[in-house]
């Protein structure tokens, strides 16, 4: 800006005589200057400091001036590389006259010593991009006096646990509920329940009923009451309910004249050792209830309380003329006391099967209902690729440069065939999980070319000396090779979630089985990247119709990034 100044000064000391024409000149060259300064001074980036030890944290910032009814849009993700994103810290804002200062902070770290460069930053200011300086930072080691600190082995591999997870969550409440269930039909249904008073008299012999009967009778205050006919009702039930029980099943539905007739072919047939005068005393009971019942008749006190003492001896006499039971008797009766616990038994058995199956179909229905058939199906049956999507799924870099990929299982290291004649030229560092007859492939391969750097300026290629195009073609062609059939393949440029470039080829195909002659249809993407001779490929293969793989596959490649190769 001084020297726009003196520039200004100059042009009015050697020609006043030129006017305005060369003055505007140059008063419109000096404001263009401050233009341009003004608009870079906009955007800045620092960091508080230059130098770091492995691990340690350095705080980058960006200023930003801008108008307050700008949109300002700041860099977000791993965007800073080499050097690693640990923290991204909220935006500070603060209100200058008409304009906002915006202050957006990171914290940054590599793990690795050497000399590194951030790269330049993408800040958008409305609809326009600005940029920062690039910075220099120096990563130091850590120095160790090894005269005070010893040396010892590399510790052995340690076996990792795996993580409980949270099924064991899913597992308490299933028997919880199982618990609860299990209660309901034992209280309802299994456990024996405390009788009530009219089912333990239900359960007394008919001569102790009978006798308790007689006894809740002189309780009732019938007779105090006057109530001839309610009194007479329930003397004359009494010993028709006993005779009924114990001599003759039809007594209560029977009139006296039946009833009685009933009594003296029992005794003439020697079936019932009853005297005359017991049935007699009967006879003229019931005759005399039915009399109050239904002429109205109303006996006198006295008269009721000596035909309810009469009942009671009749009774007795009833239960001594009755012959000793045999022992087919009591076998029979044995049997049929039996027969009627196991039906009840089995109708408990029968009740609690049919509760429990209407809720394990109730259960499951709404299963269905909310899930599909096929996600309920899978759960109870069981499904390879259900189980490794719900799974503990694990993050981790493969190769040089690293590739960080978030995979179901840990892919292991596998051994790239390698011909005599290229293993001078070419370096193969190759991970995965399964197979191309597998449900699932997994594959990570980085692949290093050696090539002359003559070589290389005769080709006229520059940086990159791959062509991704033909990287994928002898990758399909190696498949091809292993009974791949049928393969339909489609190419587009792909992006990491970081901003890695690439080449992604996607498509079907028939994939070999272990039965000879037999495939299955198959999917397959490769995602395909190049960098200073170094070709990084991501080789995913799975089975066709298959949602829970399908799924699968977008994870994984939803979590890949790529990180550049660091200078030397």
């Amino acid at each position: 800006m001084i020297n726009d100044f003196k520039f200004l000064n100059t042009v009015e000391k050697q020609d006043k005589d030129k006017g305005s024409s060369l003055r505007f000149l140059a008063l419109s060259t000096f404001v263009f200057c401050l233009v341009t300064i003004t608009s870079h001074s906009q955007v800045s980036s620092t960091i508080d400091s230059t130098t770091i030890r492995i691990g340690e944290q350095i705080t980058y910032k960006i200023e930003v001036e801008a108008d307050t009814t700008a949109i300002v849009v700041f860099p977000e993700g791993q965007t800073f590389l080499p050097l690693e994103v640990i923290e991204s810290y909220k935006i500070d804002t603060t209100k200058h006259e008409a304009k906002y200062n915006l202050i957006k902070k990171y914290g940054l770290t590599q793990f690795d010593s050497g000399s590194y460069t951030i790269p330049r930053q993408k800040i958008i200011v409305g609809s326009k991009p600005f940029f920062t300086d690039s910075l220099k930072v120096e990563v130091k080691n850590v120095i160790i006096d090894t005269t005070k600190q010893g040396l010892y082995d590399i510790k052995p591999i340690i076996k990792v646990e795996k993580s409980v997870g949270d099924w064991w969550k899913y597992l308490l409440l299933a028997l919880l509920l199982i618990a609860l269930i299990a209660f309901l039909l034992y209280w309802f249904i299994w456990r024996k329940k405390p009788l009530t008073e009219e089912e333990e008299i239900a359960l007394l012999p008919p001569y102790d009923r009978a006798k308790l009967a007689l006894k809740k009778l002189d309780e009732s205050g019938y007779l105090k009451n006057a109530e001839m006919k309610e009194y007479y009702s329930e003397l004359t039930f009494i010993i028709r309910k006993y005779l009924d029980e114990k001599v003759y099943d039809r007594a209560l539905e029977s009139t006296t004249d039946e009833l009685v007739n009933r009594l003296n072919l029992l005794k003439e047939g020697n079936q019932i050792e009853l005297s005359k005068e017991d049935i007699r005393n009967i006879e003229t009971i019931l005759k005399r209830a039915d009399l109050v019942k239904f002429a109205k008749s109303a006996p006198d006190i006295a008269l009721a309380e000596i035909d309810r003492k009469t009942i009671d001896i009749e009774i007795d006499q009833v239960k001594e003329a009755l012959p000793e039971p045999t022992e087919e008797e009591k076998l029979l009766d044995q049997q049929y006391k039996e027969e009627q616990e196991r039906k009840q038994k089995r109708k408990k058995v029968i009740l609690t099967v049919a509760i429990a199956a209407f809720l394990l179909f109730a259960t499951l229905t709404g299963f269905v209902l909310k899930y599909g058939f096929s996600y309920v199906k899978d759960t109870i049956i069981g499904h390879e690729s259900k189980e490794l999507l719900e799974g503990n799924w694990v993050t981790s870099e493969y190769g040089y440069p690293p590739i960080t990929i978030t995979t179901p299982k840990v892919l292991k290291r596998m051994e790239a065939p390698i011909p005599d004649e290229m293993k001078d030229k070419v370096k193969i560092s190759m991970f995965g999980y399964g197979s191309l007859i597998d449900h699932l492939n997994v594959a990570v391969a980085t692949t290093s070319l050696n090539i002359p750097q003559g070589q290389s300026q005769e080709n006229g290629q520059g940086e990159n000396e791959i062509d991704l195009n033909k990287a994928v073609d002898g990758s399909i062609k190696n498949w091809e090779n292993s009974g791949v059939q049928n393969i339909i393949l489609n190419k587009e440029k792909f992006t990491t979630p970081n901003g890695a470039e690439g080449l992604k080829t996607f498509g079907t195909g028939d994939f070999p089985t272990l039965i000879e002659g037999k495939t299955n249809k198959g999917k397959f993407t490769i995602l395909s990247f190049t960098t200073q001779n170094i070709l990084q490929q991501i080789i995913l293969t799975w089975k066709g119709n298959d949602v829970y793989a399908d799924q699968i596959i977008e994870r994984i490649i939803n979590s890949l990034e790529l990180k550049p190769k660091e200078e030397e």
